[in-house]
């Protein structure tokens, strides 16, 4: 099986391919200042962009973890998440809580995803 990596940061790559499957790494919103729900929506159009450039797109995300800081906002997080994906679309998942992410993130998500 071919592997490709994209993308490349000090610590990782940020797009995997492996066969028919992408690998999205750990995605957090660039401003920490906003809310559960404006972090998400930053997280998710990153997200969206990075499917894109690994050949994929949000209708072909098999699994998605997410990790939030505080489970209390796991609500407000949902209700992102539910108006992005179509319900036909949403993907395996799991939401975790976590002791600490960096400074003023709320949320962390990783997709994985067959390609388009």
């Amino acid at each position: 099986m071919a592997i490709k990596r994209h993308i490349q940061t000090p610590i990782m790559h940020r797009i995997v391919e492996a066969g028919d499957l992408i690998f999205i790494g750990g995605t957090t919103a660039d401003d920490k200042s906003a809310d559960i729900r404006g972090q998400t929506s930053q997280i998710l159009a990153k997200l969206e962009t990075l499917l894109q450039q690994g050949g994929s797109n949000k209708e072909h995300v098999v699994q998605a973890t997410i990790y939030l800081s505080d489970l209390s906002l796991k609500a407000e997080m949902n209700e992102v998440w539910t108006a992005w994906f179509s319900a036909d679309d949403l993907p395996a998942r799991a939401a975790v809580g976590v002791a600490e992410l960096a400074k003023g993130t709320l949320v962390e998500i990783t997709f994985v995803a067959a390609k388009a």
